[in-house]
């Protein structure tokens, strides 16, 4: 299954050039005997990870789920019939950065105006943001997508996008993936490097990302 759709992968990154933070660009020479996988649509049945492999706090009462390879493969297979969406807070985007190849940043949780202090968290307090699923609608609309397409979610490390997922499955969203590693990855759990997020990831897994963020892609700047 995961030889098959990398193989699919080599065709597609031929014809494509995707610009990592620092310049760099990805190809791979074209494979023709799996051409006709390119074709597919994005299912779980080429993706979906299962759930015994998915932490407990990271799991969707829907149960789709990727990783951030996946994600980056899912939509270059199909991006017109993808959207792709980031859901962590515009600080993070700011100062951590953002795969290239999300469609529209939503925040699934808000700054609070004016800033708030969370004692037990030692940080400034977020809270969910009311207008998410309308705030995902307008995207959706916007490539001519509807609530039964694909929709994948990235957030940090997967939890927020699970609770992200299962606020648009509540809303009628009937394919939402989440990216179970997200844009950072988990933090190791032990030895000297015990805390940083190293392992997995978008970023860890050198997949393209960028700090220049695209201004049609944020969020409340319309």
């Amino acid at each position: 299954m995961h030889s098959c759709r990398w193989l699919v992968l080599a065709v597609l990154a031929s014809l494509l050039s995707v610009a990592h933070a620092e310049g760099d660009v990805l190809s791979c020479p074209p494979n023709q005997s799996v051409q006709s996988a390119a074709a597919r649509e994005p299912s779980g049945d080429l993706f979906t990870r299962p759930e015994s492999t998915v932490p407990t706090g990271k799991r969707t009462k829907r149960g789709l789920y990727v990783t951030a390879r996946d994600a980056h493969d899912m939509v270059t297979l199909e991006p017109a019939k993808v959207l792709f969406i980031d859901v962590r807070t515009r600080g993070e985007l700011q100062f951590i950065g953002m795969p290239t190849m999300v469609d529209a940043h939503v925040p699934f949780l808000l700054e609070t105006t004016p800033p708030q202090w969370d004692e037990a968290k030692s940080t400034f307090r977020l809270v969910p943001n009311p207008r998410f699923a309308t705030d995902v609608d307008q995207r959706l609309a916007r490539k001519g997508l509807t609530r039964d397409d694909v929709v994948i979610v990235l957030c940090q490390s997967g939890m927020r996008a699970a609770a992200a997922a299962d606020a648009l499955t509540a809303a009628g969203y009937t394919k939402v993936y989440t990216t179970v590693d997200g844009f950072e990855g988990d933090p190791v759990a032990e030895g000297p490097h015990k805390g940083e997020r190293i392992v997995d990831g978008w970023r860890n897994a050198g997949l393209p990302w960028t700090t220049r963020l695209d201004r049609s892609k944020m969020y409340g700047l319309d």
